[in-house]
Protein backbone atom coordinates (compact mmCIF):
# COMPACT_ATOMS: atom_id res chain seq x y z
CA UNK A 1 0.00 0.00 0.00
CA UNK A 2 2.12 2.70 -1.42
CA UNK A 3 2.14 6.31 0.77
CA UNK A 4 3.06 9.76 0.26
CA UNK A 5 3.32 11.29 3.52
CA UNK A 6 1.98 14.89 4.64
CA UNK A 7 4.53 17.57 4.58
CA UNK A 8 3.71 17.96 8.25
CA UNK A 9 4.81 14.33 8.78
CA UNK A 10 8.08 14.22 6.24
CA UNK A 11 10.27 14.35 8.30
CA UNK A 12 8.76 12.30 11.39
CA UNK A 13 10.99 9.07 11.84
CA UNK A 14 7.50 7.35 13.46
CA UNK A 15 5.81 8.37 10.15
CA UNK A 16 8.46 7.17 7.73
CA UNK A 17 8.26 3.55 9.68
CA UNK A 18 4.36 3.56 9.32
CA UNK A 19 4.97 3.84 5.65
CA UNK A 20 7.42 1.26 5.23
CA UNK A 21 5.23 -1.30 7.21
CA UNK A 22 1.85 -0.11 4.96
CA UNK A 23 4.22 -1.60 1.91
CA UNK A 24 3.32 -4.74 3.04
CA UNK A 25 -0.47 -4.82 2.85
CA UNK A 26 -2.05 -5.98 -0.24
CA UNK A 27 -5.72 -5.39 0.61
CA UNK A 28 -6.93 -8.86 0.86
CA UNK A 29 -9.31 -8.57 3.67
CA UNK A 30 -8.37 -11.99 4.92
CA UNK A 31 -7.26 -10.60 8.59
CA UNK A 32 -11.01 -9.33 8.61
CA UNK A 33 -12.97 -12.38 9.18
CA UNK A 34 -10.66 -13.55 12.43
CA UNK A 35 -10.81 -10.27 14.00
CA UNK A 36 -12.77 -10.16 17.13
CA UNK A 37 -14.01 -6.51 16.57
CA UNK A 38 -15.22 -6.35 13.29
CA UNK A 39 -17.09 -9.86 14.29
CA UNK A 40 -18.53 -8.23 17.02
CA UNK A 41 -19.50 -4.31 15.49
CA UNK A 42 -19.78 -5.44 11.42
CA UNK A 43 -17.69 -2.15 10.97
CA UNK A 44 -14.76 -2.49 8.28
CA UNK A 45 -13.23 0.41 10.52
CA UNK A 46 -13.27 -1.59 13.73
CA UNK A 47 -10.92 -4.52 11.61
CA UNK A 48 -7.32 -4.62 10.61
CA UNK A 49 -7.75 -3.39 7.36
CA UNK A 50 -9.83 -0.32 8.08
CA UNK A 51 -7.74 0.78 11.00
CA UNK A 52 -4.72 0.33 8.19
CA UNK A 53 -6.64 2.98 5.61
CA UNK A 54 -7.19 5.24 8.62
CA UNK A 55 -3.44 5.03 9.56
CA UNK A 56 -2.99 5.74 6.12
CA UNK A 57 -5.47 8.67 5.45
CA UNK A 58 -3.35 10.42 8.53
CA UNK A 59 -0.25 9.73 7.14
CA UNK A 60 -1.18 11.24 4.18
CA UNK A 61 -3.28 14.12 5.26
CA UNK A 62 -1.52 15.27 7.93
CA UNK A 63 -4.73 15.54 10.39
CA UNK A 64 -6.40 13.50 13.17
CA UNK A 65 -9.70 13.11 14.69
CA UNK A 66 -11.62 11.92 17.49
CA UNK A 67 -13.47 9.35 15.49
CA UNK A 68 -9.85 7.78 13.90
CA UNK A 69 -8.64 7.41 17.47
CA UNK A 70 -11.87 5.33 18.85
CA UNK A 71 -10.98 3.37 16.07
CA UNK A 72 -7.45 2.26 16.96
CA UNK A 73 -8.07 2.33 20.49
CA UNK A 74 -10.70 -0.15 20.00
CA UNK A 75 -8.25 -3.07 18.56
CA UNK A 76 -7.08 -5.42 21.36
CA UNK A 77 -3.95 -6.00 19.87
CA UNK A 78 -4.84 -9.76 19.55
CA UNK A 79 -2.61 -10.20 16.65
CA UNK A 80 -5.13 -12.94 15.46
CA UNK A 81 -4.75 -10.78 11.95
CA UNK A 82 -0.79 -11.45 11.71
CA UNK A 83 -1.63 -14.70 12.02
CA UNK A 84 -4.07 -14.80 9.00
CA UNK A 85 -2.70 -12.48 6.91
CA UNK A 86 -0.61 -13.98 3.94
CA UNK A 87 1.97 -10.69 3.11
CA UNK A 88 3.67 -10.97 6.68
CA UNK A 89 2.01 -7.07 8.11
CA UNK A 90 3.57 -5.92 10.74
CA UNK A 91 0.32 -5.11 11.92
CA UNK A 92 0.89 -4.47 15.80
CA UNK A 93 3.90 -2.22 15.15
CA UNK A 94 1.64 -0.29 12.61
CA UNK A 95 -1.13 0.12 15.20
CA UNK A 96 1.32 1.56 17.71
CA UNK A 97 2.78 4.33 15.66
CA UNK A 98 -0.49 4.73 14.11
CA UNK A 99 -1.83 5.96 17.81
CA UNK A 100 1.14 7.15 19.03
CA UNK A 101 0.99 9.85 15.31
CA UNK A 102 -2.52 10.04 16.40
CA UNK A 103 -1.62 11.27 19.82
CA UNK A 104 0.63 13.89 18.29
CA UNK A 105 -1.82 15.21 16.00
CA UNK A 106 -4.95 15.36 18.30
CA UNK A 107 -4.36 14.41 22.10
CA UNK A 108 -6.48 12.69 23.94
CA UNK A 109 -9.44 14.07 25.78
CA UNK A 110 -8.63 14.99 29.42
CA UNK A 111 -10.54 12.15 30.70
CA UNK A 112 -8.99 9.36 28.90
CA UNK A 113 -5.45 10.79 29.58
CA UNK A 114 -6.68 10.85 33.52
CA UNK A 115 -7.28 6.82 32.86
CA UNK A 116 -4.37 6.11 31.53
CA UNK A 117 -1.90 8.38 33.92
CA UNK A 118 -3.44 6.17 37.04
CA UNK A 119 -3.42 2.78 34.74
CA UNK A 120 0.05 3.11 34.41
CA UNK A 121 0.97 4.93 38.03
CA UNK A 122 -0.95 1.79 39.46
CA UNK A 123 -0.22 -1.55 37.79
CA UNK A 124 3.49 -2.25 36.83
CA UNK A 125 3.46 -1.49 40.78
CA UNK A 126 3.22 -4.68 42.94
CA UNK A 127 2.97 -2.65 46.11
CA UNK A 128 0.54 -0.38 44.79
CA UNK A 129 -1.40 -3.05 42.95
CA UNK A 130 -1.43 -4.63 46.23
CA UNK A 131 -2.30 -2.06 48.87
CA UNK A 132 -5.28 -1.07 46.50
CA UNK A 133 -6.50 -5.18 46.46
CA UNK A 134 -6.35 -4.99 50.30
CA UNK A 135 -8.67 -1.83 50.38
CA UNK A 136 -11.10 -3.44 47.58
CA UNK A 137 -11.66 -6.10 49.99
CA UNK A 138 -12.41 -4.36 53.08
CA UNK A 139 -14.45 -2.02 51.07
CA UNK A 140 -16.09 -4.89 48.74
CA UNK A 141 -19.52 -5.26 50.26
CA UNK A 142 -20.16 -1.99 49.99
CA UNK A 143 -19.57 -1.98 46.26
CA UNK A 144 -21.00 -2.49 43.25
CA UNK A 145 -21.06 -5.81 41.82
CA UNK A 146 -18.91 -5.17 38.52
CA UNK A 147 -16.33 -3.97 40.90
CA UNK A 148 -16.69 -6.27 44.09
CA UNK A 149 -15.93 -8.99 41.48
CA UNK A 150 -12.85 -6.87 40.01
CA UNK A 151 -11.53 -7.61 43.44
CA UNK A 152 -9.25 -10.90 43.37
CA UNK A 153 -10.00 -13.19 46.68
CA UNK A 154 -6.68 -13.47 49.13
CA UNK A 155 -4.72 -16.57 48.02
CA UNK A 156 -3.81 -19.08 50.49
CA UNK A 157 0.03 -19.70 50.01
CA UNK A 158 1.20 -23.59 50.90
CA UNK A 159 5.41 -24.00 51.27
CA UNK A 160 7.83 -23.51 48.81
CA UNK A 161 10.72 -26.19 47.94
CA UNK A 162 13.76 -25.02 50.88
CA UNK A 163 16.07 -27.66 47.95
CA UNK A 164 18.79 -26.61 46.17
CA UNK A 165 19.72 -27.94 42.85
CA UNK A 166 22.60 -27.61 40.47
CA UNK A 167 20.08 -26.28 37.61
CA UNK A 168 18.94 -22.79 38.56
CA UNK A 169 16.86 -20.98 36.17
CA UNK A 170 15.70 -17.09 37.03
CA UNK A 171 11.33 -16.78 37.39
CA UNK A 172 10.51 -13.80 36.50
CA UNK A 173 8.11 -12.65 39.39
CA UNK A 174 5.48 -10.13 37.01
CA UNK A 175 3.65 -6.78 38.37
CA UNK A 176 0.43 -7.65 39.09
CA UNK A 177 0.99 -11.33 39.23
CA UNK A 178 3.32 -11.38 41.83
CA UNK A 179 0.66 -9.20 43.87
CA UNK A 180 -2.52 -10.84 43.16
CA UNK A 181 -1.87 -14.14 42.23
CA UNK A 182 1.27 -15.35 43.86
CA UNK A 183 0.43 -19.15 43.95
CA UNK A 184 1.38 -19.24 39.55
CA UNK A 185 5.04 -18.98 40.33
CA UNK A 186 4.64 -20.72 43.96
CA UNK A 187 3.09 -23.79 41.89
CA UNK A 188 6.58 -22.88 39.33
CA UNK A 189 8.45 -23.38 41.94
CA UNK A 190 7.30 -26.80 43.56
CA UNK A 191 6.68 -28.65 39.55
CA UNK A 192 10.28 -27.21 38.50
CA UNK A 193 11.91 -28.64 42.18
CA UNK A 194 10.10 -31.86 41.19
CA UNK A 195 12.62 -31.71 38.48
CA UNK A 196 15.55 -30.89 40.01
CA UNK A 197 15.76 -27.15 38.98
CA UNK A 198 15.70 -24.66 41.58
CA UNK A 199 14.01 -20.81 40.98
CA UNK A 200 16.15 -17.82 41.85
CA UNK A 201 14.24 -14.31 41.72
CA UNK A 202 15.28 -10.90 41.31
CA UNK A 203 14.49 -8.79 44.25
CA UNK A 204 15.03 -5.57 41.92
CA UNK A 205 13.48 -6.16 38.86
CA UNK A 206 10.46 -4.50 37.30
CA UNK A 207 7.27 -4.61 35.30
CA UNK A 208 8.20 -6.32 32.00
CA UNK A 209 7.05 -3.00 30.53
CA UNK A 210 3.88 -4.17 28.49
CA UNK A 211 1.55 -2.09 30.46
CA UNK A 212 3.00 1.20 29.93
CA UNK A 213 4.08 0.06 26.05
CA UNK A 214 0.36 -1.03 25.16
CA UNK A 215 -0.89 2.83 27.01
CA UNK A 216 1.63 4.43 24.22
CA UNK A 217 3.85 5.60 26.93
CA UNK A 218 6.98 4.16 25.29
CA UNK A 219 9.64 5.76 27.42
CA UNK A 220 8.19 4.05 30.57
CA UNK A 221 8.18 0.86 28.59
CA UNK A 222 12.00 1.38 27.41
CA UNK A 223 13.34 2.09 31.18
CA UNK A 224 11.86 -0.99 32.31
CA UNK A 225 13.28 -2.89 30.04
CA UNK A 226 16.77 -1.30 30.11
CA UNK A 227 16.01 -1.99 34.42
CA UNK A 228 15.15 -5.02 34.33
CA UNK A 229 18.05 -6.42 31.27
CA UNK A 230 20.54 -4.88 34.02
CA UNK A 231 19.28 -7.16 36.58
CA UNK A 232 18.83 -10.15 35.11
CA UNK A 233 22.27 -10.42 32.18
CA UNK A 234 24.48 -10.89 35.06
CA UNK A 235 22.67 -14.16 36.93
CA UNK A 236 22.14 -15.49 33.72
CA UNK A 237 25.95 -14.99 32.55
CA UNK A 238 26.88 -16.68 35.57
CA UNK A 239 24.82 -19.77 34.81
CA UNK A 240 21.28 -19.55 35.63
CA UNK A 241 20.36 -21.35 32.13
CA UNK A 242 17.25 -19.38 31.67
CA UNK A 243 14.41 -16.87 32.07
CA UNK A 244 11.12 -18.23 32.90
CA UNK A 245 7.80 -16.28 32.42
CA UNK A 246 4.78 -17.83 33.33
CA UNK A 247 2.55 -15.17 31.53
CA UNK A 248 2.37 -15.36 28.08
CA UNK A 249 1.66 -11.46 27.85
CA UNK A 250 5.31 -10.91 29.41
CA UNK A 251 6.85 -13.53 27.91
CA UNK A 252 5.98 -11.77 24.70
CA UNK A 253 7.01 -8.18 25.93
CA UNK A 254 10.10 -9.53 27.16
CA UNK A 255 10.89 -11.64 23.99
CA UNK A 256 10.37 -8.20 22.05
CA UNK A 257 12.57 -6.03 23.98
CA UNK A 258 14.94 -5.91 20.82
CA UNK A 259 12.22 -3.61 19.24
CA UNK A 260 12.42 -1.29 21.97
CA UNK A 261 16.31 -0.27 21.20
CA UNK A 262 16.25 0.12 17.40
CA UNK A 263 18.03 3.45 18.07
CA UNK A 264 20.55 2.12 20.82
CA UNK A 265 23.02 -0.56 19.21
CA UNK A 266 24.32 -1.03 22.87
CA UNK A 267 20.91 -1.95 24.62
CA UNK A 268 19.86 -3.57 21.50
CA UNK A 269 22.26 -5.74 21.58
CA UNK A 270 21.95 -6.46 25.59
CA UNK A 271 18.02 -7.67 24.68
CA UNK A 272 19.25 -9.87 21.56
CA UNK A 273 21.63 -11.53 24.44
CA UNK A 274 18.39 -12.00 26.88
CA UNK A 275 16.13 -13.30 24.02
CA UNK A 276 18.38 -16.59 23.82
CA UNK A 277 17.60 -17.26 27.43
CA UNK A 278 14.15 -16.26 27.61
CA UNK A 279 11.42 -18.52 27.43
CA UNK A 280 7.77 -18.76 28.35
CA UNK A 281 7.10 -21.84 31.03
CA UNK A 282 5.21 -24.15 28.38
CA UNK A 283 7.88 -23.56 26.17
CA UNK A 284 10.75 -24.33 28.37
CA UNK A 285 8.85 -27.20 30.12
CA UNK A 286 7.82 -28.68 26.44
CA UNK A 287 11.99 -29.68 26.05
CA UNK A 288 12.50 -31.31 29.52
CA UNK A 289 12.23 -34.90 30.13
CA UNK A 290 9.19 -34.61 32.77
CA UNK A 291 8.05 -38.38 33.57
CA UNK A 292 8.00 -36.85 37.24
CA UNK A 293 5.37 -34.67 36.69
CA UNK A 294 3.40 -37.53 34.74
CA UNK A 295 -0.31 -37.50 36.19
CA UNK A 296 -1.10 -40.81 37.31
CA UNK A 297 -4.48 -40.77 35.71
CA UNK A 298 -5.81 -38.73 32.55
CA UNK A 299 -7.45 -35.59 33.62
CA UNK A 300 -9.98 -33.16 31.54
CA UNK A 301 -9.49 -29.54 31.23
CA UNK A 302 -10.71 -27.00 29.39
CA UNK A 303 -7.96 -24.92 27.74
CA UNK A 304 -8.21 -20.97 26.63
CA UNK A 305 -5.36 -20.13 24.31
CA UNK A 306 -4.11 -16.58 25.16
CA UNK A 307 -3.37 -14.48 22.22
CA UNK A 308 -0.45 -13.79 23.36
CA UNK A 309 0.50 -17.68 23.23
CA UNK A 310 -1.32 -18.24 20.07
CA UNK A 311 -0.74 -14.82 17.75
CA UNK A 312 2.41 -13.44 19.67
CA UNK A 313 4.72 -16.36 20.53
CA UNK A 314 3.02 -18.90 18.75
CA UNK A 315 3.90 -21.82 20.76
CA UNK A 316 0.77 -22.34 22.07
CA UNK A 317 1.56 -25.97 20.44
CA UNK A 318 4.00 -26.58 22.99
CA UNK A 319 1.90 -26.01 26.27
CA UNK A 320 -0.64 -28.48 24.46
CA UNK A 321 1.28 -30.99 23.72
CA UNK A 322 3.18 -30.59 27.30
CA UNK A 323 -0.02 -30.91 28.81
CA UNK A 324 -1.40 -33.87 26.89
CA UNK A 325 2.14 -35.67 27.25
CA UNK A 326 1.87 -35.13 30.73
CA UNK A 327 -1.78 -37.26 30.84
CA UNK A 328 -4.52 -34.28 30.42
CA UNK A 329 -7.22 -34.63 27.89
CA UNK A 330 -7.45 -31.25 26.52
CA UNK A 331 -10.29 -29.85 24.93
CA UNK A 332 -10.09 -26.44 22.90
CA UNK A 333 -13.86 -24.24 22.49
CA UNK A 334 -15.06 -23.39 20.06
CA UNK A 335 -13.38 -20.22 18.07
CA UNK A 336 -10.31 -20.82 19.56
CA UNK A 337 -8.46 -18.14 17.72
CA UNK A 338 -10.35 -15.06 19.34
CA UNK A 339 -9.38 -12.92 22.50
CA UNK A 340 -11.38 -13.34 25.62
CA UNK A 341 -11.39 -9.82 26.27
CA UNK A 342 -8.47 -9.23 28.42
CA UNK A 343 -5.62 -7.84 26.64
CA UNK A 344 -3.91 -5.83 28.96
CA UNK A 345 -5.72 -2.54 29.87
CA UNK A 346 -8.51 -3.18 27.24
CA UNK A 347 -11.18 -4.73 29.68
CA UNK A 348 -10.41 -1.65 31.82
CA UNK A 349 -10.87 0.97 28.90
CA UNK A 350 -13.20 -0.49 27.10
CA UNK A 351 -15.79 -2.66 29.60
CA UNK A 352 -18.33 -3.08 27.34
CA UNK A 353 -16.55 -4.90 23.96
CA UNK A 354 -14.62 -6.87 26.71
CA UNK A 355 -17.39 -8.37 29.02
CA UNK A 356 -19.07 -9.09 25.75
CA UNK A 357 -15.97 -10.93 24.25
CA UNK A 358 -15.62 -12.60 27.83
CA UNK A 359 -19.44 -13.61 27.87
CA UNK A 360 -18.86 -15.44 24.44
CA UNK A 361 -15.51 -17.04 25.45
CA UNK A 362 -17.00 -18.47 28.89
CA UNK A 363 -19.99 -20.21 27.09
CA UNK A 364 -17.56 -21.39 24.56
CA UNK A 365 -15.55 -22.96 27.19
CA UNK A 366 -18.50 -23.82 29.74
CA UNK A 367 -20.60 -25.69 26.79
CA UNK A 368 -17.34 -28.70 26.82
CA UNK A 369 -18.85 -29.27 30.01
CA UNK A 370 -15.41 -29.85 31.95
CA UNK A 371 -14.87 -28.10 35.52
CA UNK A 372 -11.37 -27.59 35.34
CA UNK A 373 -10.60 -24.14 32.79
CA UNK A 374 -7.27 -23.24 32.26
CA UNK A 375 -5.17 -20.60 30.88
CA UNK A 376 -1.36 -19.28 30.97
CA UNK A 377 -1.65 -15.57 31.19
CA UNK A 378 -2.45 -13.55 33.92
CA UNK A 379 -4.73 -11.14 32.42
CA UNK A 380 -7.02 -13.47 30.87
CA UNK A 381 -7.22 -15.36 34.37
CA UNK A 382 -8.01 -12.45 36.23
CA UNK A 383 -10.95 -11.35 33.69
CA UNK A 384 -12.30 -15.10 33.00
CA UNK A 385 -12.44 -15.00 36.92
CA UNK A 386 -14.45 -12.30 37.26
CA UNK A 387 -17.83 -14.15 35.90
CA UNK A 388 -17.05 -17.42 35.40
CA UNK A 389 -18.95 -19.87 37.20
CA UNK A 390 -15.85 -22.40 36.85
CA UNK A 391 -12.61 -22.50 38.49
CA UNK A 392 -9.52 -20.87 36.33
CA UNK A 393 -6.60 -21.44 37.08
CA UNK A 394 -3.43 -21.23 35.18
CA UNK A 395 -2.74 -25.07 34.08
CA UNK A 396 0.42 -25.01 36.25
CA UNK A 397 -1.63 -24.31 39.04
CA UNK A 398 -3.98 -27.40 38.04
CA UNK A 399 -1.03 -29.55 37.59
CA UNK A 400 0.98 -28.40 40.83
CA UNK A 401 -2.38 -29.53 42.50
CA UNK A 402 -2.95 -32.87 40.75
CA UNK A 403 0.79 -33.33 41.87
CA UNK A 404 0.24 -32.93 45.32
CA UNK A 405 -2.46 -34.88 45.52
CA UNK A 406 -1.10 -37.61 43.95
CA UNK A 407 2.03 -37.37 46.47
CA UNK A 408 -0.33 -37.50 49.84
CA UNK A 409 -2.08 -40.75 48.54
CA UNK A 410 1.74 -42.38 47.61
Amino acid sequence: MDTRLSALLSNDASALEARELLLSCVHCGFCTATCPTYQLLGDELDGPRGRIYLIRQLLESGRSSAQTRVHLDRCLLCRSCETTCPSGVNYHQLLHLGRKLSGKLKPLPLPQRILRATLRGILPYPRRVRALAAMGRLARPLLPGKIRNKIPARQRRKPLPGTTHARKVLLFQGCVQSAVAQGINDATRRVLDRLGIECLTVAREHCCGAVPHHLDAENQAREMARHNIDQWLPLLRDGAEALLITSSACALEIQEYPQLFTDDPALEQKAIELLQHCQEIGSFLHKQETKNLQLAKPRSMAFHAPCTLQHGLVSAEHTTDLLSRLGFELHVPRDNHLCCGSAGTYSLQHPRLADELRRNKLDALTEIGIDCIASANIGCLLHLQETSPRPVKHWIEWLDEILEQQSARS
